[in-house]
């Protein structure tokens, strides 16, 4: 497997100025290849390959712009490569090809906004505490961890906040750790980030929150400057800064916390939330996106797969906060504000979240997971088994009302509705069992 590591590195400004005049050539090269291929896809011909786009806009190009011989070429030519491979997954995003959420078309790059360069091969080298660069030099870099392995490729990246780093890919091989018997469940949420079926409740330190005055500020100061002068870049570094702080707070968290459980646990279950659509309500969209949600379920499953543990994510329609862990009665939808509640059935008092994370572990309906996945015959024998076990548990409730189940065998021959009153079935026993039990 492969994986990537990042390091902080720290160039001089002669060096500054070199970099700077490779990310202006990378980005040049690009925009010009994507102009020229959006104005071909215009017309109705076809797109170029990687080999004509190198061979107009790398060697020709270099003929009448000397300024391209400056820097080295092999940036210039992964550009095109991740051109050409950004137009390859938008092409099979939009014909099905590629699965998961659609991938949209090239965009033109802005010298505002991140900037990077990969070298491969022979164009660079690693020495002790520097790392060598075509036509740079030896930059200083800061190892905070050893690469486990020699790295196929170096991306030198530059942030919105003027900070400079180096990227490591690096072929790894899975590792193994102690088993520990032991599954757990987590539900996520807003006040607290995380519930764990053990009882355990993890809070997020919320860095957005906490600095919302202070980048509000920032921002203003920004707002007053006028465009093209140095104070506007000194405030737009200023909160390039605070938000780059903001962003190493929340991963750091996310970090340690997947980490944790990735050692503590065998199995981790996480829900398959909808957070590109919960993000659309305009009163939860900050504090759902200050948590991280999602990346936390990234960071939580690479580490999985490198340790060689079991992540799985269950359906998100599944009655998670409805459901009682103890009886599986079902409960009816709740409002966010009640967090606890009792069970009507077998009368025990729940914690909304806790009981939530209990249900998530429990639940065998998966929708992803890495280490054991669930072959399509399993799932096929596990809906023949639960419809069994239902329909049982009907006809033992329903034997006592002759009239009633022909009534509705009746009504579901001659009404459209078919397949609905067949689903509805299924939580009738529950209230067929709380009335006897009433009863």
């Amino acid at each position: 497997m492969k994986a990537r590591y990042k390091y902080r590195i720290y160039p001089n400004h002669i060096q500054i100025t070199k970099l700077n005049k490779l990310f202006g050539c990378c980005r040049y090269v690009w925009n010009q290849s994507l102009a020229h291929c959006n104005q071909i896809y215009a017309s109705g011909e076809k797109k170029l390959s990687y080999v004509d786009l190198t061979k107009q806009f790398i060697t020709q190009a270099k003929q009448k712009l000397i300024w391209l011989k400056d820097v080295a070429s092999t940036p210039l030519q992964q550009s095109l490569k991740d051109l050409d491979q950004a137009y390859k997954n938008f092409f099979n995003s939009c014909t099905g090809k590629r699965k998961g959420i659609k991938v949209k078309a090239p965009k033109f790059k802005s010298r505002k906004s991140r900037q990077a360069a990969r070298f491969v091969g022979s164009n660079y080298k690693i020495a002790q505490d520097k790392i060598f660069l075509t036509k740079i030099g030896k930059v200083k870099i800061v190892w905070s961890r050893p690469l486990p392995n020699q790295p196929t490729s170096v991306t030198i990246i530059k942030d919105s906040a003027g900070s400079y780093f180096a990227s490591f890919v690096v072929e790894t091989n899975p590792e193994f750790l102690p088993k520990t018997e032991n599954s757990i469940g987590i539900d996520l949420g807003i006040s607290i980030f995380a519930t764990l079926s053990n009882g355990d409740k993890i809070v997020a330190p919320k860095p957005l929150k906490q600095n919302l005055k202070k980048l509000a500020k920032f921002k203003r100061k920004f707002a007053r400057t006028e465009k093209g002068s140095k104070r506007r870049e000194k405030a737009r570094l200023r909160v390039a800064k605070l938000h780059g702080k903001i962003k190493d707070i929340r991963t750091d968290f996310l970090h340690k916390l997947s980490t944790d459980l990735v050692k503590k646990y065998d199995t981790i279950v996480l829900e398959d939330l909808n957070v590109s659509g919960m993000i659309k309500n305009r009163k939860l969209a900050k504090a759902i996106s200050d948590l991280g949600w999602r990346q936390f379920r990234t960071l939580t499953k690479a580490k999985c797969e490198k340790y060689s543990r079991e992540f799985r994510v269950i359906n998100r329609w599944e009655p998670t906060s409805q459901k009682c862990h103890c009886c599986g009665f079902k409960g009816g939808k709740k409002e966010l504000n009640v967090r606890e509640w009792t069970c009507l059935n077998c009368g025990t008092f729940h914690d909304r979240d806790i009981n939530a994370a209990i249900n998530i572990l429990n639940t065998q309906s998966v929708v992803e997971t890495v280490t054991q996945p669930i072959t399509k015959v399993e799932t096929v024998e596990t809906k023949i088994a639960e419809n069994q076990i239902q329909l049982s548990l009907f006809d033992v409730v329903a034997e006592g009302q002759p009239e009633t189940n022909k009534r509705t065998r009746r009504r579901g021959k001659s009404s459209p509705k078919k397949d609905v009153r067949v689903d509805e079935s299924s939580t009738r026993p529950e209230s067929f069992k709380q009335l006897s039990l009433f009863d």
